[in-house]
Parts: C-alpha cells; sequence; structure tokens
C-alpha cells in the first residue's frame, strides 16, 4: 500500500472504526487513542497490508486488543490502590516556614542558589561547585555569606516580634 492509498484509506476507515470501537469501550476518546494507535503501527507495516488484504480488520482486532490491555493496566492499578493504604499524613511546614523563605528570598542568588543545594538538597559543596561551574572556594564563600545573612534576617525577625513563634533558648542554639 503506498503513503496516498494509505492516507485515502486512514480517511475512509478512521470515523467507521471509532464508532466500532466506541460502541465497544464505552468511551468515544479512548475509541479515537486506540484506532490512532493501531493506525500508527499499521504504517510500519503498510508494505503488507496488500498481502492482509483485510487491512480494516486488522486494524480493528489491534485497536481492541490496545483498549482491552489498558482495561487490563487500568485494573491492575486500581487494585493496587486499593490495596495500597493512604499515605500517613505528613506535617505541614513549620511555623518558622515562612520565617524562612521570606529571609531567602532577600538573599542574593548566588547565595540564595548554595544554601537551598546545600542546606534542604543535602548537595556537598564539591557537587555544587560542578553544577554551578563556581570554584569551591566561592560556594564555601556563598555558604558563610548566605549563612551570616539569614542569621542576620531572623534573627531581625524575632526582635521585631514578626510573624514567628518565640524559640527556646535551647532550640535556638543560645543557651545561657
Amino acid at each position: 500500500m503506498t503513503e496516498d492509498e494509505f492516507d485515502a484509506f486512514y480517511a475512509a476507515a478512521f470515523p467507521r472504526l471509532t464508532g466500532q470501537l466506541a460502541a465497544f469501550t464505552g468511551d468515544r476518546e479512548e475509541a479515537q487513542d486506540v484506532v490512532q494507535e493501531a493506525f500508527v503501527r499499521a504504517w510500519d507495516r503498510r508494505g503488507d497490508f496488500l498481502a492482509d488484504e483485510a487491512p480494516e480488520a486488522w486494524i480493528r482486532t489491534v485497536a481492541m486488543r490496545l483498549a482491552v490491555s489498558r482495561w487490563r493496566r487500568a485494573r491492575r492499578w486500581l487494585e493496587l490502590v486499593r490495596r495500597t493504604p493512604p499515605p500517613v499524613s505528613t506535617p505541614g511546614p513549620s511555623p518558622d516556614h515562612p520565617a524562612l523563605v521570606a529571609a531567602l528570598r532577600q538573599l542574593p542568588t548566588a547565595q540564595r542558589m548554595v544554601i537551598v543545594l546545600h542546606h534542604l538538597c543535602d548537595v556537598s559543596v564539591e557537587q555544587i561547585a560542578s553544577e554551578t561551574g563556581a570554584p569551591v572556594g566561592t560556594v564555601k564563600a556563598r555558604l558563610y555569606r548566605g549563612r551570616a545573612a539569614l542569621a542576620k534576617q531572623l534573627t531581625l525577625d524575632e526582635a521585631d516580634g514578626a510573624d514567628v513563634p518565640v524559640r527556646s533558648r535551647k532550640e535556638s542554639g543560645r543557651v545561657g
């Protein structure tokens, strides 16, 4: 079958096959998807279609098998979901979270990046240097300056009585 013959066959058969598969699946969009996938597979075999002499039947069979396969996958997924217990509720962000995010936003981008990568993503200084293209010493300097700026900003927020909860001296690292 030539490309032009295949295009003509597609134009004539697609609506008919989609209607048949919609009756089979009960879902017109699903039917369009499986018929389209069957035509994609047929495109690779278009040279063999003259020997088959039943290209529409071949495409209908492939599309029906695809639909059944999708049903089976969906059913297995649903069974898996039903057997899997719901996730344990994860606690929301701590009250310090908004203050930390606000303080991070005030840092220069380079400092914010290394702080987040190192402290939140557990990336080593060497990996950060490799990822950012900055020398290791520069990464260390940015970490140092970023930490100092964060400490200053968070201390100012606490002193201003911002929406940061008062922490005990033990929690904040201040003992005495």
